[in-house]
């Protein structure tokens, strides 16, 4: 019996410092938003979760007000903190994600790692694969903690898959006995923003 997670990645979402909860989509976020919505209106959804945050929410809520599903939040599939509160050099920071992805046990001072990161995550994600079986699962995320939730599955996930990626983006994650059998990217960026 296969259950499938639609992990949508959150759209483009201008950076604005001590607002990682708060920030909302950029126009060309919530022009991507719809192209989203689009995407999956031909897919049965069972279910749809999110990261708090609110550009997480903004990407998927359209879907969710097609389906008439009202979404659930987790805390516990918030983006990762590589840093604590304080700014870095964009080039630092890249290079701390990366030496993260190498040890699993690496963050700057007042951040998370990686192992941290999937002992928060990956409860919710088991509960979601046991409670819908053969279901559909969307589920609203962000760039690392999705990469790190997939890495977990399979670890040829990781930083070089993370950089990758863009915003917004899509991945449909296929379980068989609550093991990854197949990933599928199913967004064409038309433009990549990693930012």
């Amino acid at each position: 019996m296969e259950t499938v997670l639609f992990m949508i990645r959150h759209a483009q979402s201008p950076f604005v410092f001590g607002k990682e909860r708060t920030r909302k989509l950029s126009e060309q976020g919530e022009h991507d938003a719809k192209a989203i919505t689009e995407i999956m209106r031909k897919v049965k959804v069972d279910i749809i979760v999110s990261s708090p945050y609110s550009r997480a929410i903004q990407t998927i809520e359209n879907i969710a007000i097609e389906k008439r599903l009202k979404m659930q939040f987790f805390e516990e599939l918030k983006e990762r903190p590589i840093k604590g509160e304080y700014k870095l050099p964009k080039k630092d920071l890249l290079k701390a994600i990366k030496k993260s992805y190498d040890d699993k046990d690496y963050c700057l001072p007042g951040g998370e790692t990686m192992r941290q990161a999937q002992e928060r995550a990956l409860p919710v994600i088991s509960q979601l694969l046991n409670e819908y079986k053969g279901k559909n699962i969307i589920i609203g995320t962000h760039g690392n903690i999705m990469t790190i939730i997939m890495n977990y599955f399979d670890q040829q996930y990781g930083y070089k898959f993370w950089k990758g990626t863009s915003k917004p983006d899509i991945y449909k994650l296929s379980f068989n006995e609550n093991k990854l059998s197949d990933v599928e990217r199913l967004w064409e960026p038309t433009h990549f923003t990693q930012d």
